[in-house]
């Protein structure tokens, strides 16, 4: 079980809910700091203030008093409004995310919201029932207004969940569970639905699979490297060294320990000079991206234990701040799809070498008999074409803005919009990273010399469950099984890279 307590969260802990089905719980210490900011709203509610979003409009009609009777009902219908999203439902690991992160942000204890209210979204965590939150409808400020309203939606029984292996009612789901629909009090409907949790939850499960990625890519890297005899000279410490970017140096020793003991590399490092880019250069690209993630990985934590709702209670005042602003988490989204996106690109170039005859020094595409045999051609096709989508998608969605909720709220992160886009090239990156594992291994077959010994035990597990190419055959069922194989950690069990 996972405790939250508004400032420890971590995103391993995010990953392990959203993907692991880790249960969620709270301390005894978390439920009194939640009592006593919700005892401190009321108590200055009492005294007259006038608190926007507890007894105003919102938004553009923040200057519209609600009558003292109609402070609940105005809850309901801010997340019956904002419950706005359109197209295909959000994955049921990123609702868990954003439902975590949520919570923790509000266990702070600067949101006046009621233990109860976390104890029946933390039963939807716990008991696997997963809102229908459609995938589009924020622009990450005020906060993830749309997605994280369909997810108050159904706490109060309204709306869709998956349940069971299927799509249902929220009032069927919860009449099945025995739970009671909540009835959201003063403030809680905006605490809840105010602040930058899509974002951030979609972030940290990719940024814990851009992680697991840069690692298999870096030993598919190793395997290509072998396939096509390079020259460890570029790795040389002191070289590497001397200019002393951290990422860099941690891929460049991890390199020369996957490679250590090859004689392919041995003889080559005799004979040649230097390397292409693609091969020579994984220290400073794969570095690089090491770093965006190991920056963006330290943004998140931060945002992830924050308090991002609109307004705050203080010990003794109710403040209209402007933490739900996404802008912190869209930019790392965005950074983060360049990163990789450029990682994918630098792996498609060893793909078009390796299969080049005329660079490689190995067979046409990879296959004896060629001509008659097309080989691998076509999956350097389809990282081409991988690494396409990706240049397209990776056009930073921060750079836009469009004013909402007639322009008081005139500047907005796009934020969700970047971390959903991010999902998407981690996912085609991965693919990319199967089929250099795939072309890798069979470089490796046309190998006078014997590569080290880490690269020939994930030359092994690939032929367990991928035979050598001698005739054509579909390529496809070879890439979806090594894809397999990055997700249960076959590769990274067999070496497991240290950054």
């Amino acid at each position: 079980m996972i405790f939250i307590d508004g400032n420890n969260l971590k995103i391993e802990d995010v990953y392990a809910v959203a993907v692991k089905n880790e249960k969620i719980g709270v301390s005894d210490e978390v439920v009194k700091c939640v009592v006593k900011s919700q005892k401190k709203l009321k108590e200055l509610v009492n005294k007259g203030g006038v608190i926007y979003g507890v007894n105003t409009g919102f938004g553009s009609l923040l200057n519209v008093r609600i009558s003292q009777s109609d402070v609940l009902d105005l809850q309901k219908n801010l997340i019956r409004s904002h419950s706005s999203g359109t197209g295909h439902p959000l994955e049921r690991e990123y609702v868990r995310a954003m439902m975590v992160v949520r919570l923790n942000s509000l266990c702070k204890g600067y949101s006046a919201v009621s233990p109860e209210l976390i104890a029946h979204a933390m039963e939807f965590i716990n008991r696997d029932i997963t809102p229908f939150v459609p995938r589009y409808g924020s622009v990450g400020a005020s906060g993830d207004l749309a997605p994280l309203a369909h997810v108050a939606l159904t706490l109060m029984g309204e709306g869709e969940v998956f349940f069971n292996g299927k799509i249902m009612a929220a009032s069927q789901a919860l009449e099945e569970t025995g739970l009671k629909p909540y009835s959201f009090l003063e403030k809680e409907g905006v605490a809840f639905i105010n602040g930058t949790s899509t974002i951030s939850g979609i972030l940290a499960v990719n940024l814990h699979r851009s992680m697991d990625v840069l690692r298999n890519a870096i030993l598919s890297a190793a395997i290509s490297f072998e396939g096509l005899k390079g020259t460890r000279r570029a790795y040389t410490p002191w070289a590497v060294e001397s200019r002393p970017h951290k990422g860099q140096i941690a891929i460049a020793r991890n390199f020369l320990k996957l490679i250590d003991g090859s004689r392919i590399i041995e003889k080559s490092t005799k004979d040649k000079v230097q390397d292409p880019y693609s091969l020579r250069c994984i220290p400073q690209v794969y570095g690089a991206v090491l770093d965006t993630l190991k920056y963006a990985q330290s943004v998140l934590t931060t945002e992830i234990n924050s308090a991002t709702d609109n307004p705050l209670v203080g010990d003794d005042e109710v403040i209209s701040v402007g933490n739900f602003h996404g802008e912190p988490v869209a930019l790392v989204s965005d950074f983060v799809a360049i990163a990789m996106t450029d990682l994918g690109n630098m792996i498609e170039r060893r793909l078009a070498r390796i299969t080049d005859e005329n660079l490689s020094g190995l067979p046409p595409f990879l296959v004896e008999n060629s001509g008659l045999n097309s080989g691998y051609m076509i999956p350097q096709y389809t990282a081409a074409a991988l690494c396409n989508r990706n240049k397209t998608l990776c056009f930073p969605s921060s750079a836009d803005s469009i004013p909402t909720s007639a322009n008081q709220e005139d500047h907005v992160s796009m934020g969700t919009n970047a971390a959903i886009k991010l999902s998407e090239i981690v996912e085609n990156v991965k693919q990319i990273v199967s089929v250099e594992f795939l072309l890798g291994s069979q470089s490796l077959e046309f190998a006078s010399d014997e590569p080290s010994p880490v690269v020939r035990k994930l030359y092994t597990e690939i032929r367990k469950k991928v035979a050598r190419l001698t005739a054509d055959r579909p390529p496809y069922t070879d890439i979806q099984t090594l894809s397999r194989m990055i997700d249960d950690g076959t590769f990274t069990r067999v070496q497991l890279p240290q950054i």
